[in-house]
């Protein structure tokens, strides 16, 4: 569904991606993890074109959406939502008109409509009635929940997740790790995950890949990830205390 052929990105004499190439299957949940400035988030960019390769293409089934624009580009973007790192709500509208926006921007619906779908999606990420708060009035982990109410309420085909846990605590960073996996099967999405949190990734992802100094170091189930012997992934594994799968499921309750 979504393809990386050769994909090289520089930023000065920094190369960040070196020639990487990886496709990402319909349905699945891909997860992309390494160290800061491994080249996670620039990776997740590309798919939206908020950056473009200095080599290479990046495919979205048979669109190239490294070397389209305009009204081509604009189709090619309304097949994804995104829950960005800080959730990017807009401060001065309430929880209600943040998750209305995609729709008001992209289709001509009648207002109740728009707060009708809203109001599901809300919802589906456990936020019943808290549609006229203001998001300075609601807790982290809410925020992230709004942020992605809004990323799924235009029923995208592909969710892309920038750093879902982050700044959130243990707890809260499960409940949306949970609520990722839930949405998986229950809207069947296609989902790119990207986290620096092993355990998050290892729940969530379908298959795990380890960006490493512009390549993927390993791209493999979970249980095959942390079986691995690459010595940059047993550094991970151990800096997060995993040693196997059975200690991501009992962080889980599993």
């Amino acid at each position: 569904m979504i393809r990386f052929e050769q994909v090289t990105k520089r930023f000065g004499a920094k190369t960040v991606l070196d020639g990487i190439s990886y496709e990402i299957r319909r349905g699945e949940t891909f997860v992309i993890v390494g160290r800061s400035g491994a080249g996670k988030s620039v990776s997740l960019r590309h798919m939206i074109r908020l950056l473009t390769p200095d080599a290479g293409r990046v495919w979205v089934g048979d669109d190239c959406v490294s070397e389209t624009s305009g009204k081509q580009l604009e189709r090619i973007l309304g097949r994804y939502g995104v829950l960005f790192q800080s959730a990017a709500l807009l401060q001065w509208l309430n929880v209600e008109d943040n998750v209305c926006l995609p729709l008001r921007q992209t289709m001509n619906l009648p207002d109740d409509e728009v707060r009708a779908r809203a109001a599901e999606k809300l919802a589906l990420v456990g936020l019943e009635g808290v549609g006229d708060k203001m998001p300075a009035d609601i807790s982290g982990g809410m925020r992230k929940r709004v942020g992605l109410a809004r990323a799924i309420v235009t029923q995208p085909e592909i969710i892309l997740y920038d750093e879902p846990t982050s700044g959130l605590d243990p707890v809260i960073s499960r409940q949306i790790d949970l609520l990722i996996d839930d949405l998986r099967q229950r809207l069947g999405v296609t989902s790119v995950v990207v986290t620096h949190d092993l355990y998050s990734a290892l729940y969530v992802g379908t298959r795990v890949a380890m960006l490493h100094e512009g390549r993927f170091a390993v791209c493999a189930p979970p249980e095959e990830f942390v079986a691995s012997e690459h010595p940059v992934v047993r550094d991970f594994l151990q800096a997060q205390g995993i040693a196997g799968m059975d200690d991501v499921r009992k962080a889980f309750g599993k």
